[in-house]
């Protein structure tokens, strides 16, 4: 199954506290598990003004209605071609 980054843009996002992430993060996984097994997030990554997320899903549009159910921007989604993985290559 494909991985894919979505790319949230949310101003101030490094600015949100521990409660504030961990509630997106709650509300993101009560919608996952209405959506079914097919789509996991398998992490996130907190920058200045954009939350960038790691998702498993068979395709795009299955993560645009997690995003549309949740009230979460998904402002880009791209697919991963490859991943390169440095530790590995050692």
């Amino acid at each position: 199954m494909p991985n894919y980054v979505i790319e949230r843009d949310i101003p101030g996002a490094w600015k949100l506290n521990h409660d504030q992430s961990h509630g997106i993060s709650q509300k993101s996984c009560g919608v996952l598990k209405n959506l079914g097994p097919q789509i996991q997030r398998v992490e996130s990554y907190v920058t200045d003004d954009r939350i960038n997320c790691v998702y498993i899903a068979p395709d795009a549009a299955l993560l645009r209605e997690h995003a549309k159910q949740g009230g979460f921007p998904a402002n880009r989604i791209s697919e991963v071609g490859q991943i390169i993985d440095a530790t590995a290559e050692a």
